[in-house]
């Protein structure tokens, strides 16, 4: 699944904002037992490892000049909630990219 969100700031802001708050993924995951790792393999690409109420879901979020992509690997028995994750990522990812 792709989930592009448009930004107008410069590509090393998004980066220092997206590293400044990834600890606050967790949150942004209903029920708040959500263990979220995120890493940063080169400066564009932030990685995702998300594991709650028994699934692991991993995915890339990649910063672009004009939008950041989140890209989430649903396994087939979350298939079914791909409209409401894609929602919670562009409402949570437009807030995540917000000034602070």
């Amino acid at each position: 699944m792709r989930v592009p969100i448009p930004h107008s700031v410069p590509r090393e802001e998004v980066r220092r904002r997206l590293s400044s708050r990834s600890h606050e993924l967790a949150n942004f995951i209903p029920g708040g037992m959500a263990d979220v790792t995120t890493g940063w393999p080169n400066e564009d690409t932030m990685t995702l490892s998300v594991r709650a109420m028994g699934q692991s879901v991993n995915g890339r979020v990649l910063v672009e000049e004009r939008q950041v992509v989140f890209e989430v690997d649903l396994p087939p028995a979350l298939a079914f909630v791909e409209p409401m994750v894609a929602g919670a990522i562009r409402k949570q990812g437009t807030k995540l990219l917000e000034h602070k």
